[in-house]
């Protein structure tokens, strides 16, 4: 089983090659070699001073299964968990990055929602970021892995850090039973957007839960063509309807799913923008979009991003980071297209 999951990624590294401008970032090494990576790892980390830009070069060449790989080898080569050894060694952001690589996807999704309401305050902006964008199989996978490293149901933290129609719209994407299908019902859309209207704009006050239900059950090729038939019974698009009805977080968790149905990559180049945006980096922000992305679509973020802003997303990180932070990130994004 784990011969042919090799080869398959080594063919797909192969097809590689020819330089695409959609899809991940990172894509599988050739030639690869666990035992090699984690020697090249521990030579790094017991360099005189630390060899940053091996261990940089090392992690964010190699895909998520790979490293997970390498990580298994280290532990059983050397007797400690990777981890733990990169924790000693390294501090401060480029710490966090490198740590938050070794975390499978499920792993890496589930302790960055634990994060967000963790403590006083909840990052509401995380929750929705992570629940309107994953799929069906993702987040059950998270809900899974959330009760094994936290012991605890991620359904019911949720309901204790968040409340009223938010929380509702939360727990109905925590269902996980959006239709995944391509089909598009012209006649079912047509009631769709017509039922949002009349949910909306038309009525004093907005039902929510209409909007709710629709948003977060209907699949992305049947939503577009609601959108569309949406401006048929108003002179507004969706999401500048939601924006004049409603207001706070509930008001973010909707327009993000709109976006998010319309154009993905185009809903996480705003958010990267956002990130470097003013003054100070919101590191946070700005780390979990390159780490989850890197192996999906950073490409097409990156196209999203350049035609929206007229920059590259490598320059706008390269002008708001120094450092090996600087590198690691650089690294996750790719080229200066």
């Amino acid at each position: 089983m784990a011969s042919n999951l090799v080869s398959v990624f080594l063919q797909q590294a192969m097809q590689s090659h020819y330089p695409s401008p959609s899809g991940p970032t990172i894509t599988p090494f050739p030639n690869f070699d666990a035992n090699a990576d984690a020697v090249a790892l521990n030579n790094a980390l017991h360099a005189k001073g630390v060899d940053e830009e091996t261990i940089i070069h090392i992690l964010t060449t190699r895909t998520n299964w790979q490293r997970q790989r390498i990580a298994a080898d280290y532990q059983q080569s050397v007797g400690k968990q990777l981890k733990d050894v990169l924790k000693s060694k390294l501090s401060s952001k480029l710490e966090t990055v490198v740590l938050d690589l070794l975390q499978t996807p499920a792993q890496f999704d589930a302790h960055q929602l634990h994060s967000a309401m963790k403590g006083l305050g909840t990052d509401e902006d995380c929750l929705v970021e992570i629940l309107v964008s994953r799929s069906n199989k993702e987040i059950k996978e998270i809900i899974k892995v959330y009760k094994e490293e936290f012991s605890s149901d991620l359904e019911e933290r949720i309901k204790l850090d968040t409340s009223g129609e938010f929380q509702k719209a939360l727990i109905a994407l925590l269902k996980a039973s959006r239709d995944e299908s391509c089909a598009v019902d012209h006649d079912l859309a047509d009631d769709d957007a017509r039922a949002l209207y009349e949910a909306g704009e038309k009525r004093k006050g907005t039902d929510v839960d209409t909007f709710i239900k629709i948003l977060t059950s209907r699949n992305s090729a049947h939503m577009q063509t609601v959108f569309e038939r949406y401006t048929k019974y108003s002179k507004h698009e969706v999401d500048k309807a939601l924006d004049l009805e409603l207001k706070g977080d509930i008001e973010n968790a909707l327009i993000s799913l709109v976006k998010c149905i319309g154009n993905k990559p185009d809903y996480f180049a705003e958010k990267l923008y956002n990130s470097m945006k003013g003054y100070g980096t919101r590191d946070k922000v700005l780390i979990r979009i390159l780490i989850s992305r890197s192996e999906v679509d950073l490409k097409d973020i990156k196209v999203a991003y350049k035609a929206k802003y007229g920059t590259t997303l490598y320059k706008a990180i390269k002008d708001d980071t120094k450092g090996d932070y600087e590198k690691i990130l650089l690294a996750l994004c790719g080229s200066n297209e």
